[in-house]
């Protein structure tokens, strides 16, 4: 079981996880601003389902839960038991009886019913995955939002130094995590209509939106 947890769970992941156990509300205070934006682009109103597909020890179920409302839905999705575990743990120190986690990969994972919106944040083995976005997609409402967020290569005259870096940093992820490029949504934007693209952090992140619609 070790083992296999491991393979679940990247690296990155493995040593946040140690740091942040003991606070089942931890989130970077840099990356809160972010998360509640991608929120807002999702357009949530009360009483809506909403997929978080990656996503992690759950850092964005609050600003998504405020969104949808007690009478709302949260689902999150990843693929390590350890990350779900983390998340679990938030959602049960904020008493929230309308969030699930499912514990699979998104190309695996098994959903019932429609979604209003769908964020990925800091999830490329989803957005940037024809396969995994294909079986997750089946599940949206046409005209739901879709909001990704993650790294890309940056085109600024920084990007000389910071590349590098974050070649050197996607080391840290899964082998088969595709490797940033300088338009990581090229995929996703298959599937959505009217994307907007917001870049962060010296152009090395990006925030992408837009509207989902049934594969051309």
């Amino acid at each position: 079981m070790e083992k296999q947890d491991k393979e679940l769970t990247p690296l990155y992941g493995r040593l946040l996880i140690e740091l942040t156990k003991p606070f089942p509300n931890f989130d970077f205070s840099f990356i809160k601003p972010v998360r509640r934006k991608a929120v807002e682009l999702l357009n949530l109103k009360e009483g809506d389902r909403v997929l978080d597909v990656g996503c992690g020890p759950g850092g964005s179920f609050p600003f998504l839960v405020d969104a949808v409302g007690p009478s709302g839905q949260v689902v999150g999705v990843d693929i390590s038991p350890k990350h779900s575990e983390l998340a679990r743990r938030r959602i049960a120190a904020n008493h929230w009886d309308n969030v699930e986690v499912i514990v699979a990969a998104a190309q695996d994972a098994n959903l019932t019913g429609e979604f209003d919106g769908l964020v990925m944040f800091a999830a490329p083995d989803v957005y940037a995955l024809e396969g995994a976005l294909e079986n997750i997609l089946l599940h949206l409402k046409v005209g739901a939002r879709v909001v990704a967020f993650g790294a890309k290569a940056s085109s600024a005259r920084s990007g000389n130094l910071l590349n590098p870096i974050l070649k050197t940093l996607h080391n840290l992820s899964f082998k088969t995590t595709p490797r940033p490029n300088a338009e990581p949504w090229q995929i996703l934007s298959k599937y959505v209509d009217g994307i907007e693209i917001r870049e962060f952090f010296f152009g090395l992140m990006f925030l992408v939106s837009g509207a989902f619609v049934k594969k051309r």
